[in-house]
């Protein structure tokens, strides 16, 4: 018997041996690449094998007929398939598909700059804002420095890819800022009313934005406001220019809070030391308040509310053009209000509901004299000068509400869709030596419905389809905006995006204000044509981009034989623009520098408002680039900041209507120099008190244009076209200096960190 069991158990193995089935094979992704660490089981069993380092599986098991293998890896959707077991061996290959996720999914970027808690590394955040030289703390200032915008120095607002500042909108929390930047003065650039710290994600988009948004024929400048803040806190500051101070409060089971803020500038002292140009005969003065509360309604939703005033006066002397012997004293006051009202939430799973809602109401009141060497007021009964002398009361208010739903679908993909509703009302009045008193108002009820989806197939393959739906009481006109951007993930860290678009944007007030005759007004618009490579990484970021954009149905002003030159605004004008922009971004090379260097090449031309055919645009240079350099010293506590900023020189011309072919002409035209500005700052961050304390200090110190190059932004000219001045800085340079105290918060280590 003792003989009998080797016999025994040699017959068992065999048996056994007999009813396996050997399965090998390999996994691959979709790319022919092979897949390591992927496991291959038969459902429903203890059965199975991981791939090695090539890619290859081997495993045996004792199921038998008809079973299910599951192939599973991170990152890649699960694979199944029937398979039939009767013993022997199976070879069996596997092709994965990616699942897509947010950390290795590409990212849709054609005409868009971000910056976010997640994605720093492609364009600014607030302390980017803030330690940018050139900037001096203004959210658009700094936006400047990215390729797309123009470098222009003589009026507010975002010039973008060949298009007005007018067709640049600005939107907080998904809701437009009917009045982003302080009162127009003649010649003189105004900042933008808000502070970077009030928001925690930028979206600079130079074109093709997302359908969610409209009526920004060129650019779109999406603003998000922060959330709760980490604790409660307070800050004083004081400056050369004025002072400030803050208070924000957080509960303490930090689910709620609440904050104010209070600014006052007064530029009495900085004038006095530094000379202007000008002469402000009314200092600049502005007050400004903001009121926040922001409240954590559940797990996934939040409330907040943002509120902003704003009170100021100024008064602006020159000497007039058209005499030696007057001058033109402009005199502004503004008072400007803004609300928003904001509201997200996570409804179950699948669907996200945004709400917002906003209304801004802005008062301008402005008096321009001519004045005599003694700066007394004169009453010209004959004015050869065209009225020189006027006042303007204008008043404009928007109240906008909006709603947002979003559905996730498989993977990362996600639809979106919503309408919105906007109420403008305007209203001027105005009167001069020859117009006692005449008062205009326009208002519009306009309307919008959107749809976007997000599609992701792989992680290396992503579409964004949407559009608009757009109607305008003012008009009566609909329109239909079509927008498409798809993205491929090139390699590990670099992606090619394509994005084309429809955009609209309905005249601007002036024209419904103005005593102008109507012929047909319609929507403006735009066709985006984007392609940009991008390459971004943890400490450099290299992008490159380019793009055609199409005008048509631009304004165009009209004259007549009558007494009036200009009387009557229609549509028909045209245009186009093209170029390719670079921005190279370095975190690691240099220790404890950051660097980017931006350029624009533009290729512009339009023909709309009174030019005779198309031509370059006066706001629109051909060559702009920038350099900003930044380096934090550990020891000294001490950041130092540089700019330089370059764009070359901008036409301008003089055109004139001419009686004899009763014709809008060219009677002179050129260019500027090259506009060249080198900036400097400094963040100096001393200890004071103790740790404990939670006091701390920032002292900042800046001087634009350290050089003192000259700066000229284009040329008026006299009402006859004889004399012509150029339009310059009210000043060479300016100065900044100011400390900044805190408590509760170490803003110390925002500028200490700064992402290097």
């Amino acid at each position: 018997m003792l003989k009998l069991i080797p016999l025994i158990l040699l017959a068992l193995t065999w048996l056994v041996g007999s009813a396996q089935t050997t399965i090998s094979g390999k996994v691959k992704d979709a790319k022919g690449r092979q897949v390591s660490g992927a496991s291959i089981a038969i459902k429903d069993s203890y059965d199975g094998g991981t791939t090695d380092s090539t890619g290859q599986y081997r495993f045996k098991t004792t199921e038998k007929g008809e079973q299910t293998l599951l192939v599973t890896s991170i990152g890649f959707k699960l694979f199944e398939q029937k398979v039939s077991l009767t013993g022997g061996s199976i070879t069996l290959d596997f092709q994965l598909k990616e699942e897509p996720n947010e950390l290795k999914a590409v990212v849709i970027t054609a005409g868009t700059f971000e910056a976010s808690d997640t994605k720093r590394t492609t364009a600014l955040n607030p302390i980017d804002i803030v330690t940018t030289a050139s900037a001096n703390a203004d959210i658009t200032s700094a936006i400047k420095t990215l390729p797309g915008a123009q470098q222009v120095g003589e009026s507010e607002g975002l010039f973008v890819r060949g298009g007005t500042a007018q067709e640049t909108k600005v939107f907080i929390d998904g809701t437009l800022v009917n009045n982003f930047f302080f009162s127009s003065v003649p010649d003189i650039a105004q900042r933008g009313r808000f502070s970077p710290f009030i928001f925690k994600g930028t979206v600079f988009s130079s074109g093709g934005y997302s359908a969610l948004y409209g009526q920004a024929l060129s650019s779109a400048l999406i603003l998000e406001s922060v959330d709760l803040p980490e604790q409660s806190s307070a800050s004083v500051g004081i400056s050369t220019v004025g002072l400030n101070a803050g208070y924000q409060s957080l509960s303490k089971k930090k689910k709620a809070s609440w904050g104010v803020n209070y600014n006052y500038t007064n530029l009495v002292a900085y004038l006095a030391v530094v000379k202007q140009r000008v002469d402000n005969f009314h200092t600049p003065e502005f007050h400004n308040g903001e009121a926040n509360f922001r409240i954590k309604t559940s797990r996934t939703g939040m409330l907040k509310f943002y509120g902003y005033f704003n009170y100021s006066q100024l008064g602006v002397r020159r000497p007039d053009i058209d005499s030696l012997d007057l001058k033109n004293a402009f005199r502004l006051t503004n008072f400007n209000v803004y609300a928003n009202l904001s509201y997200r939430e996570k409804l179950n799973r699948n669907w996200k509901l945004n709400l917002g809602a906003s209304y801004s109401d802005n008062s301008d009141k402005i008096n321009n004299e001519l004045q005599n060497q003694d700066n007394v007021p004169q009453d010209i009964d004959d004015d050869p000068f065209g009225g020189k002398s006027f006042k303007v009361k204008s008043y404009g208010s928007l109240a906008q509400v909006k709603a947002v739903l979003e559905r996730k679908l498989p993977g990362l993909s996600a639809l979106r869709f919503g309408g919105e509703y906007l109420y403008f009302k305007d209203k001027n009045d105005f009167s001069n030596q020859f117009v006692p008193k005449a008062i205009t108002e326009t208002d519009d009820h306009f309307k919008a419905a959107f749809a976007e989806t997000d599609i992701y197939l792989t992680n290396d393959l992503a579409a964004k389809v949407g559009g608009r739906v757009e109607h305008s009481s003012q008009l009566d006109k609909a329109n239909i905006a079509p927008r498409v951007s798809l993205a491929y993930k090139l390699g590990e860290k670099t992606q090619a995006s394509l994005a084309y678009g429809v955009f609209y944007q309905k005249p601007e007030k002036d024209f419904y204000l103005r005593n102008y005759f109507y012929n047909d007004l319609a929507y403006t618009k735009a066709t985006h044509y984007i392609a940009n490579v991008q390459k971004v990484s943890r400490d450099y970021t290299l992008r490159v981009e380019a793009f055609y954009k199409k005008y048509n149905e631009l304004n165009k002003t009209f004259a007549t034989s009558g007494s009036k030159i200009i009387d009557s605004v229609g549509r028909g004008g045209y245009g186009h623009a093209k170029g390719i922009e670079l921005f190279w971004r370095d975190r690691k090379t240099f220790k404890n520098v950051d660097y980017w260097i931006s350029y624009s090449y533009l290729d512009t031309k339009r023909d709309y408002l009174n030019y005779p055919y198309a031509m370059q645009p006066n706001f629109a240079a051909n060559h702009t680039a920038s350099l900003i350099v930044k380096k934090f010293v550990t020891k000294l506590k001490t950041q130092f900041n540089g700019s330089y900023t370059f764009a070359s020189g901008r036409p301008y011309y003089n055109i004139r209507y001419d009686n004899g072919s009763a014709k809008f002409v060219i009677a002179d035209q050129g260019k500027t120099i090259p506009y060249h500005s080198m900036s400097f700052s400094v963040n100096y961050l001393p200890n004071i008190g103790s740790q404990t304390a939670k006091k701390f200090v920032v002292w900042v110190f800046s001087v634009n244009n350290v050089i003192g190059n000259n700066q000229i932004f284009g040329y008026n000219y006299s009402a006859n076209g004889s004399h012509k001045e150029p339009v310059v800085p009210t000043a060479k340079r300016f100065f900044f200096l100011g400390c900044f105290l805190s408590f509760g918060v170490d803003r110390s280590d925002d500028v200490i960190n700064s992402n290097l």
